[in-house]
């Protein structure tokens, strides 16, 4: 057997178990994650250092070694999130509808785990911390297949969260990680259905594209972030400047980073110096259309590619538009429906934007850098759902949750029986 299958089928034994331990275990188990990890933490960074080295030898791209990269700030708001979920309301079991019968039967409707969560990242060690902490408060287990570039990290990680479950008394098991960086294993993945729930990939668009594709397990799709932000002729020149840098600056190789700026032309033709100005302080790469070229020549010529790319990094596309109904279609035509965001003081353009542009988060007046758990109150997030059916958007506790009806009765049954046989003669 596998490993995948044999942790598959130890998570699913143990998935039965789970729902019926107390909130209080379950909020000791995570408090006590996040003391360890905290104990550990020169540890950790040593073995993260690992990955980060074997990552610079292997020339991989500087925006996938700035994910895998651990420090101290770092590791801090991890363990800060965890405590976070600790003390985030436990709603597993919570009843959310209930209604007496005309023939007396009670029927109520309740939060439970789904069961087994299996989670496909790519370079990102924090995944590893938030999905188990977000499983472990909703009594799910969790099975996860991380990156090879990030494998030292991950083992260190989970060996500590491992340690301090068994030490909360609480099924160490529920957490696990698959360790054999074959790639075949991850494929082992995609055909466990009846071991595993549900699949979620976090990661790059051919990763997402391929589990979506391949897997038998039901898939929560996590889209690729080619985020926009519109820039209206009524915006505020030093606002949406502000905001344009922040998305594009602050941390670009995330996923809700601003990749394309869709700028109104009246607005462009006024203050897109300044923009570019404001974005060449950085070193942000600008690739745009003919317009924007004709107002900037540091403006570089963009192909069809650059309004379809995620590019993760100090590059950026600028698109001028006629008006907001141009913008809308252009958002439209190339969003992976994750972010977007308008800048303007007319609330007309406003509600043009929020009813016609369709993605899981739109924005007003503010950077799309908060698509994000931690920043929604949800402690941290299992990831970005880009999809419409069961989650989406920014996915915290209750993405990791299902219901079952609870059905009470005093002996009713549901009408006259066909005569029987005997009857019949």
């Amino acid at each position: 057997m596998n490993e995948v299958r044999k942790k598959a089928k130890e998570a699913r034994q143990l998935s039965h178990r789970l729902p019926v331990l107390s909130k209080e275990n379950r909020k000791q188990a995570l408090l006590q994650i996040a003391d360890m990890l905290d104990d550990q933490i020169t540890y950790i960074l040593e073995e993260n250092q690992k990955d980060v080295a074997l990552a610079k030898e292997n020339n991989v791209e500087s925006s996938l070694i700035d994910r895998l990269t651990l420090n101290e700030e770092r590791l801090s708001a991890i363990t800060d999130a965890v405590r976070a979920i600790a003390d985030l309301p436990d709603d597993l079991g919570k009843t959310i509808w209930e209604d007496t019968r005309p023939n007396r039967l009670h029927i109520k409707q309740v939060q439970v785990p789904i069961g087994v969560i299996g989670v496909i990242y790519e370079a990102r060690p924090n995944v590893t911390v938030d999905i188990s902490a977000l499983a472990v408060k909703t009594g799910n287990a969790v099975i996860l297949r991380g990156s090879s570039s990030t494998i030292y990290s991950n083992k260190a990680i989970t060996a500590i969260m491992q340690k301090a479950l068994s030490q909360a008394d609480y099924p160490a098991k529920s957490i696990q990680l698959i360790e054999n960086t074959d790639r075949s294993l991850t494929k082992e993945m995609f055909t466990a259905r009846g071991l595993i729930d549900v699949i979620i990939p976090r990661g790059g668009k051919s990763l997402i594209d391929t589990v979506v594709k391949e897997s038998e397990v039901p898939v929560i799709e996590t889209g690729a972030g080619n985020c926009h932000i519109y820039i209206d002729r009524s915006a505020d020149s030093k606002l949406a400047r502000k905001i344009a840098v922040d998305a594009k600056v602050q941390r670009p190789s995330v996923c809700n980073s601003c990749e394309t700026l869709v700028i109104d032309k009246t607005w462009a033709a006024e203050h897109l110096t300044d923009l570019v100005n404001d974005l060449h302080s950085y070193n942000v790469k600008l690739y745009g259309d003919k317009k924007s070229v004709m107002l900037d020549s540091r403006i570089h010529p963009a192909s069809e590619s650059d309004w379809e790319k995620e590019y993760l990094s100090l590059e950026a596309a600028v698109k001028i538009t006629e008006n907001p109904e141009e913008a809308v279609e252009h958002i439209q035509h190339y969003s992976t429906k994750h972010s977007e965001s308008v800048i303007s003081e007319d609330a007309s353009v406003v509600e043009l934007f929020f009813n016609e542009v369709d993605a899981s988060t739109l924005y007003h007046n503010a950077s799309t850098r908060f698509t994000d758990g931690f920043e929604f109150g949800f402690g941290a997030e299992v990831g970005i759902s880009t999809q419409k059916l069961h989650a989406r958007g920014a996915m915290g506790l209750s993405a990791l949750m299902t219901t079952k009806y609870l059905v009470s009765g005093q002996g009713q049954t549901k009408g006259q029986l066909p005569l029987s046989a005997e009857n019949q003669e």
